[in-house]
């Protein structure tokens, strides 16, 4: 069996073990057959009786042949999958739509295909196909769905050939698979004013004319669209093609969203976690504020960013958004706990610059990480803080006594810092708290520590 271009079969021509990898291929009942006709032929040779003597030999032929005519079959059958989406959130469903394609001149007899799959997104599908005529196609699908994020592996496809007298059964297996990416839940998030307002940063985009004069300007090549009363004729005659005049260079409101991974700082697992539930908050985040046009970055405890992130992250409210989107979300699905005790990496990668808005997802901290922090809010123009008591989600609070007492403790110096902070209680709505936060920070909530409006 061979398939055309994407996903070839891996057969066993050539096998030099054909024999026994025929022989494995017997059902239960080509087993009882060929077992019956040697107990047969022992019969008979025991008791003289020629009769039985051919009766066993016939129970005994027909499961070989069914192997050796099934093991000959040459189909030339084509197989292709594609996932609908390929990138799920976590809870929802994704859809794999199987094809079939004959492409022999032959028909095919009775077909059995089963598609491999990780055991947490569901059984694995199996479909009977009738016999496929030359040239035709035949297209199944099944859903599969999973309640924690990863990439997942779909394939190979296997194809189970079968005989008409179900003697004997061979797999065959293409040789390709593809991936699901299961990212974390999103949450819509009201567009709010949590952004600061120092040093050229604030809420959505800002342009500033370039301080430039006449000789001073920076051409670059005209683009379908531009204004042809920005056309730079000197530049233009130097470099011998349309050159324009670059005006306005684009200041972007940035915004670093901090994932604290550590261990230490987290108990329990499953996708009610508080671990799961950072996760899917910070991507909440990086999302919506794609969505407003800032500048994004995603940085963790360890000071890894997301790979092929630039300096200032990725630019939102453009073309690549949307990739940019995917990117972080592929991150985020297969984000996991680190060793790390502390958020001084962290530190160190914000400590350059001003970062503008500072939003971070925090589980339990110590006092030291909480000085950590305090040092992390003058690098940025406006920092919120989500802090997560991790026993809580694990056990009753009546059953952790004096942990609250101590969450409070750590709010309170991140707010006396500077921090919106704001403490995550078991099952709480992001969306709440979102709002929550803009109030603290807008002076509408009295809470020790808070700002007002940016």
């Amino acid at each position: 069996m061979t398939t055309p271009g994407p996903g070839p079969v891996d057969g066993d021509r050539g096998d030099r073990s054909g024999v026994r990898t025929a022989l494995a291929g017997l059902t239960t009942r080509g087993r009882s057959f060929l077992a019956a006709g040697v107990a047969a032929g022992i019969c008979a040779y025991v008791l003289g009786q020629s009769d039985l003597l051919r009766v066993g030999l016939l129970l005994a032929v027909l499961p070989l042949v069914c192997a050796g005519v099934l093991y000959r079959t040459r189909y030339r059958v084509a197989g292709s999958r594609r996932l609908s989406p390929a990138r799920v959130p976590a809870g929802s469903e994704a859809r794999v739509h199987l094809r079939m394609e004959n492409v022999s001149r032959l028909p095919t007899g009775l077909l059995m295909l089963q598609d491999r799959v990780p055991y947490v997104l569901g059984p694995r599908p199996r479909f009977v196909l009738d016999r496929v005529e030359a040239g035709g196609r035949r297209e199944v699908s099944y859903r599969v769905r999973s309640d924690l994020r990863g990439r997942y592996p779909l394939g190979p496809l296997q194809l189970r050939l079968s005989d008409p007298f179900g003697m004997c059964e061979l797999t065959r297996s293409f040789s390709t698979y593809d991936t699901l990416t299961v990212i974390p839940r999103t949450e819509p998030l009201p567009p709010v004013r949590l952004s600061g307002e120092a040093k050229g940063y604030g809420e959505g985009r800002q342009r500033s004319l370039a301080l430039a004069g006449e000789d001073d300007v920076i051409p670059r090549g005209y683009r379908y669209g531009d204004d042809l009363r920005r056309v730079h004729w000197r530049s233009t005659a130097r470099y011998g093609e349309l050159m324009v005049r670059r005006e306005e260079q684009p200041q972007r409101a940035r915004c670093t969203v901090l994932l604290d991974t550590r261990a230490i700082a987290f108990e329990g697992a499953g996708p009610d976690s508080a671990f799961e539930w950072a996760v899917s908050a910070a991507a909440s985040v990086l999302v919506h504020m794609l969505e407003r046009g800032f500048s994004v970055r995603l940085l963790t405890d360890t000071g890894n960013a997301v790979p092929g992130e630039g300096g200032d992250g990725f630019a939102g409210a453009s073309q690549e958004s949307a990739d940019a989107a995917g990117l972080m979300m592929d991150t985020l699905a297969v984000i996991d706990h680190s060793d790390g005790a502390g958020l001084s990496r962290a530190y160190d990668v914000l400590r350059g610059g001003s970062e503008g808005l500072l939003v971070a997802f925090l589980g339990d901290l110590d006092e030291e990480q909480a000085a950590v922090l305090a040092r992390m809010r003058q690098r940025s123009s406006g920092a919120v803080a989500f802090l997560l008591d991790s026993a809580a989600w694990v056990r009753e609070p009546t059953d952790v006594p004096g942990r609250s007492d101590g969450n409070g403790e750590r709010l309170r110096m991140l707010r006396e810092a500077g921090w919106t902070a704001l403490s995550v209680p078991r099952g709480a709505s992001l969306n709440e708290l979102w709002r929550q936060a803009d109030r603290e920070r807008s002076g509408l909530v009295t809470a020790s520590g808070g700002e007002g409006r940016a």
